[in-house]
């Protein structure tokens, strides 16, 4: 990535309202967490997330509202804070019906309807686990989830159901499929539970499960170099963290309007999409359709969104499509525009202020991490290209491979975050070794790699590993290889990121086929549909080459590295531990 050290000043925009941060070194010496549990409600001990985004709020401003939503089609529903409450009531008493219990896990596998967030804070009130799964994959990596976290039950929508369908006969924990049939008509077999005659039958009243700061509350699944996904486990403690980065480096205000992009099956949909903005109060937009430059800014303009969190990938799109469009809506009311998912790019940070008059504030977590770690901030100047700088109560460090720390300016080295925070994972699920891996001392490990300048502020290299970023979605190599050798005619595959102009990194396979096939277009457009089928297209490689054999080490490993460096001309490195 090209770093750039010019600086985009804070200059006055016509919403400019004065940011929750003023002076981050001031509070970055000041910093107690202990303070901003005391700005939440907490009542008795209590610490749940749909408590203090949900319930708190109902009880002072029940008639405000909390989301807009709006259809792929164009219809507009608003819920209040109070309607809120009763619906998340409503669901916890369903689950409390059939039975789910405190901790169980229960998987959300539907597009961004109101009702997937009712399921989502319902559940948590209920004392269970929710793991929202992203409504694009196919039946395979739902079904490799719900095996490795036991889940106890999956809601779902009509038009999802035949990927559940496909593979319930693997998934022996799961007791329950609730069906939510959002559009009117839609009808529920007697095999699966009716989403909307529970509801209809269950009460608004609900006593939240006793829950305390340690308790499970959310989970999501993050892709690895090796083996499958792991499940990063999350507790009700986060919410401390998802407020204080929704206020401050989000710099949301309560006469907020809000608009989050991510799909809720990603840690950005549920921390910044559900966590942040509603703990601190504000009206949301939930837009259910897909991405589209007109109609992105036609719901910023509609809606008059205040407050703006997007992808990298999205703001290349956007500025595919030219600065003409946002150029054509009223855009004055946004305040406050921010990205994360991946690097992204100084060009995009410049263009945010030409389209619409502000510039894209970047900012850096991990679904491990569980909120903003890194940010620039409303009151900061930016450094495009840059992370920015640690929030505060983070301390962010430069490791070298011993794990020492670096202190000399732009030395590349691992990027580490101190422990503890609140939002922190508190687990793999059922894979405690590969958790205590991530740790070296008091340093979490993050797999990526970075640069800090003389100013502090951080610059993302790399990762430290084969994990491929995709539209600021992170997937595993071995997912899509294992995919791939389910095929007949594959007889090994190897996986890469090829670099891409808009998504960053797409996923690129090298197959290797058994004896008696041949390569052919047509079988590679069959195995792209293949794992389009079995994976979903968000992570199915979208190019597939046809080689005799991969790279391997003397151990039978596929040397990704290799396949990498030979595709983008690279050099190779170290080849002495390579197959004869």
């Amino acid at each position: 990535m090209v770093m750039s050290h010019a600086v985009i000043q804070k200059r006055p925009h016509e919403a400019t309202v004065a940011p929750n941060l003023m002076d981050l070194d001031r509070l970055r010496s000041e910093w107690s967490w202990d303070a901003v549990r005391a700005e939440l409600d907490l009542p008795d001990g209590l610490v749940n997330q749909a408590h203090e985004c949900i319930d708190r709020h109902a009880a002072a401003t029940p008639d405000k509202v909390a989301m807009i939503w709006e259809g792929s089609d164009g219809a507009i529903e608003r819920y209040t804070f109070e309607e809120m409450r009763r619906q998340t009531n409503r669901f916890a008493n369903v689950l409390k019906r059939i039975g789910i219990q405190k901790a169980d896990r229960v998987f959300v596998f539907a597009d961004r309807i109101p009702e997937l967030y009712f399921a989502v804070f319902g559940t948590l009130k209920a004392g269970a686990i929710s793991a929202p799964l992203f409504s694009a994959f196919g039946p395979e990596p739902v079904a490799e989830r719900v095996r490795r976290a036991e889940g106890a039950m999956i809601v779902t929508t009509p038009h999802l159901l035949p990927k559940i369908d496909e593979i319930r006969g693997e998934l022996p924990s799961v007791r329950h499929v609730m069906v939510i049939g959002h559009r009117a008509g839609a009808t529920v077999d007697a095999a699966n539970l009716d989403y909307a005659a529970l509801m209809a039958e269950a009460s608004d009243d609900f006593v939240t499960e006793p829950t305390g700061a340690e308790d499970w509350s959310i989970m999501h699944f993050t892709s690895g170099t090796t083996g499958l996904p792991k499940g990063a486990a999350h507790v009700h403690e986060a919410v401390v963290n998802h407020y204080a980065t929704g206020k401050y480096a989000l710099d949301l205000h309560p006469d907020d309007v809000y608009w989050c992009t991510a799909d809720p099956g990603w840690v950005t949909g549920t921390s910044y999409g559900m966590f942040a903005p509603w703990s601190n109060g504000v009206t949301q937009v939930i837009y259910e359709g897909g991405f589209g430059a007109g109609r992105w800014f036609d719901i910023i303009e509609r809606h008059r969104v205040t407050v703006w969190y997007t992808a990298p990938t999205a703001i290349r799109m956007l500025m595919k499509a030219g600065s003409g469009v946002p150029r054509e809506r009223d855009l004055s009311s946004l305040r406050f525009t921010a990205s994360v998912g991946e690097p992204l790019n100084p060009e995009g940070v410049v263009w945010g202020e030409e389209a619409t008059g502000l510039p894209f504030h970047d900012n850096w977590w991990q679904t491990e991490t569980g909120a903003i770690m890194i940010a620039n901030y409303a009151s900061m100047d930016i450094k495009p290209g840059s992370m920015g700088r640690p929030f505060p109560g983070i301390t962010a460090g430069i490791l070298d491979d011993e794990f020492n720390e670096v202190t000399e300016p732009m030395r590349e080295g691992q990027l580490a975050i101190k422990t503890p925070w609140p939002s922190m994972f508190r687990t793999y699920w059922s894979d405690e070794e590969r958790y205590r891996s991530r740790f070296k001392g008091e340093w979490y490990i993050t797999g990526d790699r970075a640069k800090r300048d003389e100013d502090g502020y951080f610059w993302f290299v790399g990762r430290d590993d084969d994990v491929i970023n995709t539209s600021g979605h992170l997937v595993g190599p071995f997912e899509v290889e294992s995919a791939l050798i389910e095929h007949p005619a594959v007889a090994e595959a190897g996986v890469i990121g090829k670099p891409d102009p808009i998504a960053m990194e797409i996923v690129k396979a090298f197959v290797s086929l058994k004896d008696g096939f041949e390569p052919s277009d047509q079988l590679r457009r069959e195995l792209i549909g293949h794992t389009r089928q079995r994976l979903g297209p968000g992570v199915a490689p979208r190019e597939i080459d046809f080689i005799p054999s991969l790279p391997k080490t003397r151990s039978g490993k596929i040397m990704r590295r290799l396949l990498k460096a030979r595709e983008l001309g690279l050099p190779e490195g170290d080849t002495s531990t390579l197959e004869d």
